[in-house]
């Protein structure tokens, strides 16, 4: 029964067809009036900050009101958010109170992350802005700074980024807070995360399946999220869902996601209000861990959540001529737009700024009245803003030695089957600090290796709950990335494997993340993190019987756009090079890592010890493919990817038989990033290096996985690009065969064999007199391929034979670059 421990009953839960009583189960506790101390403190840390998160948004100068207001004080460009300050304000002061009183380890996430003002004022006045900006420092000069630095060029944005001390999620998109929250209390028991949701985001789809969160969270491995949905009614301009539900249907909601819900509304006593909500919060998830830490887990918890209703706005101007602003959408970004010109909002700005009263709390030199400071946590370790786990949190992971599990080459293999075999080992290797993200795909990807010794983490099923699973499988991309976001930048490492077409989706949250990393990486105080890794499988190349909707490689052009010393797009060709690729990506840092490969088993070309000199190299000839071992070719044909190598590979043994006077030389590519200009990316190859290559002057055709623009993007500034033809994706293929797919993309062997053939005609004179029947030659195999294709419905019988790789023994692969 849900919310069941062994030891005592659980009540019975409420009849469906009593919906009157649903209201009910809103949690109803007494409320205790707070010490007059710590409430007149709260207060005051309130009226602080409101004042200096308004003054941010408004005054390049005068910032503590020591003259008459005028214009000259105003900043010229008005930017920021002031609707949702408030209450996030409100919760940063409470949750402080609450740190102090229990000695917490917290994090706070704000999905309104445009409400940086209410942050960056709250992190000022604990001291944490001065830590890690000394020009913000806690003194009159540094609150000058903050407040006329806010939102100008080369002061802090308008959005909570990387910049902001405490913070682990990026506020420029809407969504993903409470997915971020969740991952990161996974594997941290003593973490809490205070999680806001503002009524706008709520709306978001990734923040509707992110409710689910909880139910792969073990409370006997892993800390706990505090969600309080902050209902102020609006959005930029609109009313919200959530601001148009009663607290009935709020609470039918919440208990049918499985929480319980408490809602905090009074405005007359706010801070008892909030005070003893987020105390009740607290000794909920204590009994819920303390019950799964002494062997006795509760089967489906019923977690808390805070609804909390403010006004939009709250304490701002209540009106501004005859439109009302607190209350509305129109105190969203800037409630007086015409305070740099009209003297009527001036009057306004000087009344709203004066009702906090500065004098009160600013010393005379300026400085923070020392009264405030008692709300403040004593230890610096225990402030939100200096909390270790949000800015020097990794601790790194062991990574077994993938040679292990190498694969004899000449042979076949999946790639993602040893990739399991590779992450079992990690798992137990790495039992709190390794986790796996994965769609509802893993066992169709081939992984299942990984449960050898772990399971599903899925704490609403009776077969996972309270075994510690290490994968947590659910059917929201979204969630896998924002669970990876909040795990990563908490300190730990994560695997998301996914079906390449359907990567895409979470192709903003990917970019949003980027930029977070880009910033903290330009900070000098945030430290180095797990680079974040994702495997795309089951790839266009093999989704045949899927159909068209199941071919997408564009994920690969997303990852390529990032900065340059962020993006890593690795197309292992077999398995060998796939282990050493995932292997890497474990242990590195800072990287948006893409491995693309196959699930299927298809040909090893290299031994192990061959796979790693050939990865680290990021490309090189493969002479057991090239006529004469490579030398002196009349036509270079590069594969990247692993079933576009294959027919690379199956091209050159068939020229060898159909034209052996066309000499060629195979080069596989696995670093993609190898191949931009010179100097644009750290592992691209000097031109030096790219001519020792591709030579300097002979036709390349590259078989490509991706789209063909991708690469030319890459390739656009390197010398003689006028010799380089692509073929790539080109969106062809529904529901066929394997080979028939590389044909209606023109990736096959035949049309590889048709480039070698015109690429090689321009320099041996014996290929150009045999062009043309040679040419019609290929054109006939591909008609009598196809022509058996639709007559039998599967591929010739010796499409994917290894003859070419038969004599690969002997050969060796020459490494350059």
């Amino acid at each position: 029964m849900p919310g069941e421990v062994i030891d005592r009953p659980n009540p019975e839960p409420i009849p469906s067809h009593l919906p009157d009583q649903v209201l009910s189960l809103n949690v109803k506790i007494e409320k205790q009036t707070l010490p007059e101390d710590a409430n007149k403190v709260l207060k005051e840390f309130r009226r602080a900050a409101c004042y200096i998160a308004a003054a941010m948004i408004f005054l390049k100068d005068n910032v503590l009101l020591e003259e008459d207001l005028s214009f000259d004080h105003v900043k010229p460009r008005l930017l920021g958010h002031w609707g949702t300050c408030p209450g996030l304000i409100l919760v940063y002061s409470h949750l402080n109170y609450l740190i102090q009183k229990h000695e917490l380890d917290m994090i706070y996430v704000v999905g309104p992350g445009h409400g940086a003002p209410a942050i960056l004022a709250s992190l000022w006045l604990e001291g944490s802005m001065g830590r890690f900006f000394p020009q913000y420092s806690r003194t009159k000069e540094g609150l000058h700074n903050l407040i006329t630095k806010f939102s100008v060029p080369g002061g802090p944005p308008s959005h909570i980024n990387a910049e902001t001390p405490g913070a682990i999620h990026e506020g420029g998109e809407l969504g993903y807070a409470l997915a971020v929250s969740f991952g990161a209390v996974m594997d941290k028991p003593d973490l809490v995360v205070t999680c806001v949701v503002g009524d706008g985001e709520a709306e978001t789809g990734p923040t509707a399946t992110a409710w689910h969160g909880y139910k792969y969270i073990d409370p006997a491995e892993s800390g706990a999220v505090i969600p309080i949905v902050h209902v102020n009614g609006f959005k930029i301009s609109e009313r919200t869902i959530y601001g148009c539900m009663d607290n009935k249907e709020l609470t039918a909601l919440f208990t049918g996601y499985g929480y319980q819900p408490r809602f905090v509304e009074d405005l007359e006593d706010i801070d008892a209000d909030l005070g003893n909500s987020l105390g009740w919060a607290l000794s909920e998830i204590r009994k819920i861990q303390k019950a799964a830490r002494s062997g006795k887990p509760i089967f489906k918890p019923q977690w808390p959540v805070i609804i909390m209703r403010t006004p939009k706005g709250w304490s701002g101007p209540k009106k501004v001529g005859d439109e009302f602003i607190e209350g509305s959408f129109h105190a969203h970004q800037v409630p007086l737009p015409k305070a740099k010109s009209g003297e009527s909002q001036l009057g306004d700005l000087k009344k709203w700024l004066k009702s906090y009263a500065p004098e009160e709390l600013f010393d005379e030199d300026g400085t923070l009245a020392k009264e405030i400071l008692s709300i403040i946590p004593a230890k610096d370790e225990k402030k939100m803003g200096q909390l270790k786990d949000t800015y020097d949190p990794y601790v790194g992971i062991t990574v077994p030695d993938w040679m292990e599990l190498g694969v004899e080459k000449g042979t076949e293999a999946s790639s993602m089957q040893q990739c399991g075999q590779l992450m079992d080992k990690a798992f137990q290797a790495n039992p709190k600090t390794l986790r796996m993200f994965s769609p509802d795909e893993l066992e169709s990807n081939k992984l299942s290796a990984v449960f050898n010794n772990t399971g599903r983490n899925f704490q609403w099923d009776e077969f996972s709950n309270a075994r510690g699973g290490r994968v947590i499988e659910i059917l929201s991309e979204h969630c896998c990335q924002g669970f990876m976001q909040g795990y990563t930048l908490t300190g730990r490492t994560a695997l998301f494997p996914s079906y390449e077409s359907f990567l895409g989706i979470i192709h903003t949250m990917m970019v949003q993340y980027a930029k977070f990393g880009k910033m903290g990486m330009e900070t000098n105080w945030r430290r180095p993190i797990a680079s974040i890794n994702y495997i795309e499988t089951s790839t266009w190349t093999r989704q045949e019987h899927n159909g068209f909707s199941h071919q997408n490689p564009s994920f690969i052009g997303a990852v390529l756009n990032l900065k340059p010393n962020a993006a890593r797009v690795y197309l292992p060709p077999d398995a060998n090079c796939f282990l050493s690729t995932l292997a890497h990506c474990l242990r590195s840092k800072n990287y948006v890592n893409l491995m693309v490969g196959s699930k299927q088993p298809s040909a090893v070309f290299l031994s192990p010890k061959e796979a790693d000199s050939h990865c680290r190299a990021g490309a090189s000839v493969w002479e057991f493919a090239s006529t004469d071992k490579g030398l002196n070719p009349d036509v270079v044909l590069v594969g990247i990817g692993a079933e576009l190598t294959f027919e690379v590979v199956k091209a050159a043994e068939l020229l060898r038989e159909l034209i052996p006077e066309l000499r060629v030389r195979v080069v596989n590519v696995t670093d993609l990033m190898v191949l931009e200009t010179e100097g644009l990316h750290p592992h691209s190859l000097t031109n030096e290096d790219f001519d020792s290559l591709f030579t300097p002057d002979r036709s390349i055709h590259f078989n490509y996985h991706g789209y063909g623009a991708e690469l030319k993007g890459l390739l656009f500034a390197r010398p003689g690009t006028d010799r380089m033809t692509i073929e790539g994706y080109r969106e062809e293929g529904s529901t066929t065969t394997p080979f028939d797919m590389m044909l209606v993309n023109h990736v096959s062997r035949f049309h590889v064999m048709e480039y070698a053939i015109r690429g090689g005609a321009k320099v041996n004179e014996t290929v150009r007199v045999r062009l043309v029947p040679l040419l019609a030659e290929l054109k006939h195999r591909v008609q009598k391929t196809r022509e058996y294709i639709f007559k039998w419905g599967t591929d010739p019988e010796e499409t994917y034979d290894l003859e070419m790789l038969k004599g690969a023994g002997g050969g060796e692969v020459m490494y350059e670059g």
